[in-house]
């Protein structure tokens, strides 16, 4: 017998772009069966269903999505002093903390994440982000839907200065020349990551480094991207400077990462490209700045994440102006507190973007970066059930997606993975919300 739910909610917004007062979605196992409002569905044709009804103050959303993140980096909220974990923690021990990580982001209304991997100075750590997307996907464990992707980077490039530049290093972990990055990127790809991760200029993070030095050349980034889409997979590309982004461009990056420096000609590449690019603003604000301060980070980089600040929020304004394509992405991993991935969505709306237009951002514009807007993205007929229940309106606020006792019911294909409406406390982890241990 078919497992029938049927949600009423008194705002359906769609991720199209378009909402309807007191919505209906029928879903039955996975899939939503129909969508629409209260003079479209005829309740009456069903039988054995599970009402879900919270309330007319709530809105139903699709499954939100954060196209870049870094679930094996040591968060402010699980690590006091990431530079200390850097030499304490094992891959092992990353692995449970990546599981934890995403599992604190579903619960908060993220059904997807892209993590865009990391390397330790044990190497990298494909293989663990692989078993943790295989377990999530055989249900062994709760958490949302993963796709990982894998560092494919060059000897100190920004990706490799993630760790001190005195750190011993696993010399496997990156590679130099073409022939060597073919090699790493077919290794990944082996251990099954779904991206490559590489960087086309400096970055902003990271200790005693530049943002506008180039990381690869022309013909490295090619050969990455290359590699990428022989074997049916896609490449990301790290890009702070306009050169990087027509370097990216010309390699045929599939997504962009990051809004830091720009020109009118990079701009009009982009716009004409439509390539997506993440903003990954949660990163650069006073309050991710603080927290930095805060868990150990050296005055070196907290004073260049000032310098840049300004550059950031002006480029992604330009960016929308213009008709860059605009995928949600954070780039959380130390800061800010994992899991609240919505508040960059507030910065979006805080900077001139409609609301609506934020709420794509993270919906369908980031299934089509992702390259799962076939199933996933919108509350559409035919597609997997991913629906988040919030209450408020966030095409009017957008800041209620932000905060966790708003976000009243999770499902993930169908199945209810959150459950904080009256009488329930469903959620993905074991533990009371903030009351695990806090490693120094």
């Amino acid at each position: 017998m078919s497992d029938i739910k049927i949600i009423k909610v008194g705002k359906l917004i769609d991720g199209n772009g378009f909402s309807v007062d007191n919505g209906i979605i029928v879903v039955e196992d996975k899939i939503i069966k129909k969508v629409g409002s209260d003079k479209e569905i005829n309740l009456q044709e069903y039988k054995n269903y599970k009402l879900i009804d919270l309330g007319n103050d709530v809105s139903a959303i699709p499954g939100m999505m954060d196209c870049h993140i870094h679930l094996c980096m040591y968060n402010n909220l699980t690590f006091k002093n990431y530079r200390v974990a850097q030499w304490e923690i094992t891959p092992e021990l990353q692995q449970m903390y990546m599981l934890f990580h995403a599992q604190l982001c579903l619960d908060r209304g993220i059904t997807t994440l892209r993590d865009l991997g990391l390397m330790s100075n044990r190497g990298l750590l494909t293989a663990q982000s692989t078993a943790v997307k295989t377990s999530i996907e055989n249900e062994i464990l709760s958490g949302p839907r993963l796709k990982t992707g894998a560092f494919t980077v060059g000897t100190g490039s920004h990706l490799d200065l993630i760790n001190p530049r005195g750190s011993l290093r696993n010399p496997k972990a990156t590679a130099d020349g073409p022939d060597e990055m073919r090699k790493l990127a077919r290794l990944n790809l082996l251990e099954g990551a779904d991206w490559l991760k590489t960087c086309a200029s400096g970055g902003g993070g990271t200790d005693k480094e530049e943002p506008d030095v180039r990381n690869h050349t022309q013909e490295e980034l090619d050969t990455v991207c290359d590699e990428a889409h022989a074997l049916h997979a896609y490449c990301s590309i790290h890009c702070f400077t306009p050169d990087a982004h027509r370097m990216a461009l010309k390699a045929g990056a599939d997504t962009i990462e990051h809004m830091v420096f720009h020109d009118q000609d990079s701009l009009e590449k982009l716009v004409e490209a439509q390539v997506p690019v993440t903003p990954t603003l949660s990163h650069r604000t006073d309050h991710a700045i603080d927290i930095r301060r805060e868990i150990g980070t050296p005055s070196f980089t907290l004073e260049k994440m000032k310098r840049i600040q300004p550059d950031c929020f002006k480029t992604f304004q330009a960016f929308y102006k213009a008709g860059v394509k605009i995928a949600m992405g954070t780039d959380m991993g130390f800061e800010p507190d994992i899991g609240s991935n919505a508040d960059e969505l507030k910065i979006y709306v805080d900077l001139g973007m409609k609301p609506m237009d934020a709420i794509m951002t993270t919906t369908k514009n980031a299934a089509e970066a992702l390259h799962i807007d076939d199933e996933l993205g919108t509350l559409d007929e035919g597609k997997l059930a991913d629906i988040v229940l919030v209450k408020g309106n966030p095409a009017e606020n957008i800041e209620v997606l932000g905060k966790r006792e708003n976000i009243l019911m999770v499902l993930k294909e169908g199945k209810i993975c959150v459950d904080r409406s009256e009488g329930n406390d469903v959620k993905p982890f074991p533990t009371d919300y903030r009351e695990w241990k806090v490693m120094d």
